[in-house]
């Protein structure tokens, strides 16, 4: 499973001149499921995600979490995170997974980010077309693959 979390000022979704979800101060995080991701993944890069200390304290030091600044969480399924360009110009997706897996994992995912921080997480639809807009705040953006983790 692979999470690009943006710290943002701002975020939003929008499908079909619709926005789906939106956020202020928090994290943008675009997630990629494959094929060999499980519900260890989820806890894992849940706590990862939400014990991230990457917002300034009174210091301008990175030491505070999401908690910490009342962020919230704008989650969006991205399967291109995944791809494959070792050959070619066109790029492999082989690497993703299919719906049958990555929708349940996606869910799982929204319901523990939601119950880790204690709050609804915003999210966009899996396999939409999605638009998405952000202000990325610092920049900050950080990309954590739970594979990592062995």
């Amino acid at each position: 499973m692979i999470a690009v979390i943006q710290r943002v000022s701002q975020a939003s979704v929008v499908i079909d001149n619709q926005v789906k979800g939106q956020i202020d101060a928090g994290f943008l995080i675009l997630l990629g499921i494959t094929h060999t991701d499980t519900r260890e993944d989820i806890d894992w890069l849940t706590r990862k995600i939400v014990g991230m200390r990457i917002f300034s304290d009174d210091d301008g030091k990175m030491n505070l979490d999401l908690a910490a600044v009342g962020g919230d969480i704008l989650l969006i399924s991205q399967f291109t995170l995944h791809a494959s360009t070792k050959k070619g110009n066109r790029p492999s997706f082989i690497e993703a997974a299919r719906p049958e897996i990555a929708v349940p994992l996606y869910e799982a995912m929204i319901d523990r980010l939601a119950m880790e921080l204690g709050k609804p997480i915003q999210t966009g639809e899996f396999g939409a077309d999605m638009k998405v807009s952000l202000l990325n705040d610092g920049p900050v953006t950080i990309l954590i693959d739970s594979k990592d983790r062995i």
